[in-house]
């Protein structure tokens, strides 16, 4: 764990993408054939209370544990090659270059955050993905969730609230079924930023590597644990994004961005494709910067015009950015444009017209009441 981080705590989430027959679409996209989970979080949670989210949570030290070396591949990488080495002139995001080795962890982060985000969606959501033995040697298509039948419904309930009391014991269940975390399933897909402004719902803000998982079944059974998830969500792109706009549900920015991302694909081969081409190529790390106007709020990332030289990561330079133009003058006056418009929590906007890095694709520009399906402005 890299406990040098004063301002932010480090966490992983995961877009776990199941197929599913195309059904009649409520978007002009048309129909998509997998569905991505959403949980709903209590509405008693200190940090987005009620939003629907990826399946997620903070690293704890568990998922760095020197034990885990016992049942991956005996490797330096754990028989991973995930990220290829930085380009001339970039850099990897510092979630994940941080040297784990010089924090005493035996296990590189690009490893850790991965089981982060397997053992919490198995807290969150009851899904288990793992696979018999050392792991797979090499990617055989989309993942598929442990068979129920490994174990008893008694049993797996069992399992879940003592890995929900203690993140340790999720070890110790890959050991009773001789399996592994399938961390070879998740591809890296962005790093997230908890934005300065957020840090006044209890000075809560976490560096969140994202990971993409695709499963080549219809979406496996998931239940919520009645504390930090209330309810559970299976939903196309277009569709979750058709549901903020009619107020049956919200979810925070950087969802609503990735969602815009992943309707560039409405084929589940297709997102597991060029997630797994591209993800050895790594991420940038985003910290949404706020800017208000008079009619609304505008989150700069980085590479749009407006976006700080010099970001105020930590927020002690409380730098405020405001306005008393109009959102609308605002995009009038600019030409080059990565940016999140809010003027509510159900009606948001992407705008990106510059070239994404790393061979990602850039969303498309979907506003929230469905106005404009163009990946260009």
């Amino acid at each position: 764990m890299n406990w040098r981080l004063r301002h932010w705590r480090e966490a992983a989430t995961l877009l776990l993408a199941a197929g599913t027959p195309a059904r009649l679409p409520r978007s002009p996209l048309g129909p998509f054939d997998y569905e991505v989970l959403l949980l709903q979080r209590s509405s008693r949670s200190g940090f987005m209370p009620s939003a629907h989210v990826f399946p997620g949570g903070l690293v704890e030290p568990a998922d760095f544990s020197a034990d885990w070396l016992g049942l991956l591949p005996a490797s330096p990488q754990c028989g991973l090659g995930l990220v290829r080495p930085a380009p001339a002139g970039s850099s990897r995001a510092p979630l994940f270059a941080t040297e784990r080795e010089r924090l005493g962890s035996p296990l590189p982060g690009e490893v850790a955050f991965r089981i982060c985000a397997i053992r919490e969606t198995f807290e969150e959501a009851g899904i288990l993905l793992l696979v018999p033995g050392r792991g797979p040697a090499a990617d055989s298509g989309p993942a598929s969730p442990l068979p129920a039948e490994r174990l008893p419904p008694t049993e797996l309930s069992e399992w879940r609230r003592r890995v929900q009391e203690d993140a340790g014991c999720f070890l110790q269940l890959c050991r009773h079924l001789g399996c592994v975390p399938n961390i070879w399933a998740l591809h890296e897909w962005s790093n997230w930023l908890t934005p300065v402004d957020r840090a006044g719902a209890g000075g809560r803000r976490y560096d969140t590597a994202f990971y993409l998982c695709c499963l080549g079944e219809r979406p496996p059974h998931a239940s919520q644990d009645e504390q930090e998830v209330t309810d559970i969500l299976w939903s196309s792109p277009p569709e979750a994004i058709e549901r903020l706009k009619s107020q049956e549900i919200w979810f925070p920015p950087p969802q609503f961005y990735e969602f815009c991302r992943l309707c560039n694909f409405s084929s589940l081969c297709d997102l597991h494709k060029f997630s797994l081409d591209r993800a050895l190529e790594g991420c940038e790390r985003w910290m949404p910067v706020m800017l208000t106007a008079s009619d609304g709020y505008i989150q700069l990332l980085p590479g749009d015009e407006l976006y700080p030289e010099d970001p105020d990561y930590t927020g002690e330079k409380k730098i405020i950015m405001s306005t008393d133009k109009k959102v609308e003058d605002l995009m009038k006056e600019g030409s080059v444009f990565h940016r999140i418009v809010i003027k509510n929590i159900n009606d948001l906007a992407v705008y990106v017209n510059i070239q994404a890095k790393y061979k990602h694709i850039n969303p498309l520009t979907i506003n929230s009441d469905c106005s404009n399906y163009n990946s260009k402005l």
